[in-house]
């Protein structure tokens, strides 16, 4: 290297100014411990001693009384219902929310922002509200009601009533999971899949769905936790049948207007049982969706 080379590349290194060291911003112990004391005693006061409250109410009077009471006829009907209404739902949304985030995502059509919109009904109308747009299409003075009392169809006041009501709350969850990732992944690869020789179900198994599982399972994990837990629409098209149209929140509702405190609390605690292990459940998935995949 000739002396005019070295002497320039001195000259720009001297020119260059020095990187600053980045200026690390340490906030008082005193501020750090104020913060998580209060974040702490927020989540206690609203989530941790209302838990704590369901089950020593539902354990005080003893365990033969909590098992009489989770176990009695009106009881057993309602969990049954619960869990039948929500083996409706649950595929129901499944199979929506996987078609409409297909659609959304891999293509451009007219009325696509309305479906988006559409989705998220549910989200910003109260579900009592829901409710009684079922009754207004399906009752008996309703826009189909003519049809169906001549047919002997009876919705409202029934199981398919609830069904449907508790579907139309639980719409969004499936598709708002998915929709993100589908987006984000590309149509690349389901392409590359088909000009390959793939069919659309073989593209579907072995390219969309491992991509979309984690976020699937998610979707279908609250949707679920929704659906068993719904009380606002199905009040309304349920009309209070003991034993053949109350859900859990409806028949914990009866028991305590009717000051069966402790058996109300009983059967709650079943569904605060059922609402610690969604949270389990979101936590597992959230840790598993992190990890990296194993390659083989």
């Amino acid at each position: 290297m000739s002396s005019s080379a070295i002497a320039i590349e001195a000259a720009s290194v001297e020119a260059t100014p020095a990187r600053k060291a980045p200026v690390v911003i340490r906030e008082p112990q005193w501020v750090k411990w104020l913060l998580i004391t209060v974040g702490l005693g927020w989540f206690a006061a609203l989530l941790l001693l209302p838990l704590a409250t369901v089950f020593i109410q539902a354990l005080t009077p003893g365990l033969a009384f909590f098992w009489h009471a989770i176990s009695e006829p009106d009881a057993l009907s309602a969990l049954g219902l619960t869990a039948l209404v929500t083996l409706f739902a649950v595929p129901l949304n499944l199979l929506f929310g996987i078609a409409a985030a297909w659609a959304i995502a891999r293509f451009r059509f007219p009325g696509r922002q309305l479906l988006i919109t559409i989705i998220d009904l549910p989200f910003s109308v109260s579900p009592v509200i829901a409710g009684l747009m079922l009754v207004l299409m399906f009752g008996s003075r309703g826009w189909f009601g003519d049809w169906l009392s001549e047919h002997d169809i009876k919705i409202i006041f029934a199981t398919p009533g609830i069904i449907l009501a508790t579907t139309f709350i639980t719409v969004p969850f499936v598709v708002r999971e998915l929709l993100p990732q589908m987006e984000a992944r590309g149509p690349e690869e389901e392409e590359a899949a088909i000009m390959l020789g793939a069919s659309g179900l073989q593209m579907f198994w072995r390219v969309t769905l491992p991509g979309i599982r984690w976020s699937l399972m998610y979707g279908l994990l609250l949707c679920t936790a929704r659906a068993v837990g719904e009380f606002g629409a199905v009040s309304v098209v349920s009309g209070h049948i003991r034993g053949q149209t109350n859900t859990l929140p409806l028949h914990i509702e009866i028991l305590y207007n009717e000051y069966q405190t402790g058996a109300a609390f009983a059967v709650a605690s079943l569904l605060a049982l059922f609402g610690i292990f969604t949270l389990l459940g979101e936590t597992l998935l959230a840790r598993l969706r992190g990890q990296p995949t194993k390659s083989h």
